[in-house]
């Protein structure tokens, strides 16, 4: 495909689902940063962007695995969240579970000789902590609305009036709540010197840093849905669906 650098980042993701595989190796914000313009991006990161634009170039637009080619434009927003709620929100729960043992594992054995992992363990257990009340806050409220919303406007019939208003205040708030989580797994990665292990890394040790890295990449897929799918969409239809007259008390 042609490579327009001055498309946003989030657009790439969208037209070609592996090239989320190109962003994570070379450091791309594709999620929180997809706003921006592969070039800004580009010199975000420190990167030659001719050199990224030809890494994107011999990427192919489906792959297997983690990077599956769904066009999630195109599916209904009940399908999208149910997907987000089965597939990124059921892994968050296990894996921060996950990764709390194999810190204080890891911490005990090498603590004496990296101090910095008490360091990593604080910074995971506060993101553990709002990200699980950030996943209910979805579950619970901003969800459930979305599907009700999309469910009105197929039958034609009006929708009451939230509490929160609009659809876009909880949607602002979920966004601002991704960026602090954006701006931890940022902390954990510098903690780790891009999850570079000592050399005498016991097993136990490798399996945390590839657990980190792989929880920061399956964030980053999850965040894309919300930021630069699902939520940009919901507000579309409230808009579309108010001006149609659909709104109770509106």
């Amino acid at each position: 495909m042609e490579i327009d650098a001055t498309k946003p980042v989030k657009d790439f993701i969208l037209q070609m689902p592996a090239a989320a595989k190109v962003f994570e190796q070379l450091g791309i914000d594709y999620c929180c940063g997809g706003a921006k313009c592969l070039d800004q991006a580009c010199r975000a990161a420190g990167l030659d962007v001719n050199e990224v634009v030809r890494s994107l170039e011999t990427t192919t637009a489906t792959t297997s695995g983690e990077y599956q080619a769904v066009d999630w434009s195109a599916q209904p927003l009940a399908t999208l969240m149910d997907h987000i709620v089965k597939q990124h929100h059921a892994f968050c729960r296990q894996e921060v579970a996950r990764l709390e043992l194999l810190l204080d594992k890891v911490i005990a054995a090498h603590d004496a000789s990296h101090p910095e992992l008490r360091r990593i363990k604080s910074v995971f257990s506060g993101l553990s902590k709002d990200l699980l009340m950030h996943l209910v806050k979805e579950e619970q409220t901003l969800f459930p609305y979305i599907a009700r919303m999309e469910e009105s406007k197929a039958q034609g019939i009006p929708f009451p009036r939230p509490a929160f208003g609009i659809v876009q205040n909880p949607v602002r708030m979920m966004v601002l709540e991704h960026d602090n989580s954006a701006v931890a797994l940022h902390e954990v990665r510098k903690l780790t010197g891009n999850y570079q292990l000592p050399s005498h890394a016991c097993n136990t040790y490798r399996t945390l840093y590839e657990r980190l890295r792989f929880f920061e990449s399956n964030m980053h897929q999850h965040v894309h849905l919300e930021n630069n799918v699902l939520f940009p969409r919901a507000v579309t239809m409230e808009d579309a669906t108010v001006s149609g007259g659909q709104a109770a008390g509106r």
